[in-house]
């Protein structure tokens, strides 16, 4: 089973709640990134990783309306709380995607995991170096590779984050690079400031289909290139 964990939380410091912001005043953040996902051909089931924080029931109660999965663990230690969630449902391949990209392209990501399912790699990424648009990055790794991270990695950074004990740890872990055709790693289409989130109520306000690609993004800039 190839599992997508998608972490996501209330507290964002430069942009608080945006996981839940209304896209366009419709449709939350979270859920139309949840709708790209669901177009993956690859993906046998997704699940949200939140904190056991109060501010965060707002997005259990979501998932819960939304009939999404959810698991609930550390909010410091977000290397426990995804092998915790990757343990509980049995995912011996895992996705890791983050709440702050909604523009994730579901055939980005069935292309990174069909490329790791067909190597001996324990970890794949499009980050090294980064050649796609900061806002499609995805990574896969097995299992064994994170239970690894979770028992050896001590360091506050090698916490807080999920992947940095298998990056910095080549010797240890077999790594593999998924690259875009192009240099396009200039181009920010992920949310971190309310301006990043008005230049994605932009793009989703001028493209009809669905899902969006990063075809389709591309093209959008082209014509309008005051976007970028």
């Amino acid at each position: 089973m190839i599992g997508c964990i998608i972490q996501a939380r209330m507290s964002s410091t430069r942009l608080p709640g945006k996981t839940m912001k209304k896209i366009n005043k419709k449709i939350p953040m979270l859920k139309f990134q949840l709708d790209q996902l669901k177009f993956s051909k690859c993906i046998d089931k997704i699940i949200i990783a939140t904190t056991t924080l109060e501010p965060d029931n707002q997005i259990v109660n979501f998932c819960e309306t939304n009939n999404s999965e959810y698991f609930r663990g550390k909010s410091k230690d977000v290397l426990d709380r995804y092998y915790q969630c990757a343990k509980k449902f049995n995912f011996p391949i895992i996705v890791r995607i983050t709440s702050d990209n909604p523009l994730i392209d579901p055939k980005i990501v069935d292309d990174v995991i069909s490329k790791f399912v067909n190597s001996t790699c324990d970890y794949m990424a499009t980050e090294d170096p980064k050649t796609y648009p900061l806002g499609f990055g995805v990574e896969v790794f097995n299992f064994q590779s994170i239970e690894r991270a979770w028992k050896e990695a001590k360091l506050p950074s090698e916490r807080e984050h999920v992947t940095p004990y298998l990056i910095k740890n080549k010797n240890l872990f077999k790594h593999c690079n998924c690259s875009y055709e192009k240099n396009l790693s200039h181009i920010r289409c992920t949310v971190d400031t309310d301006y990043d989130f008005k230049l994605i109520e932009e793009i989703i306000s001028k493209i009809d289909v669905r899902p969006i690609h990063l075809s389709d993004v591309l093209e959008l800039f082209t014509k309008e290139p005051h976007l970028l």
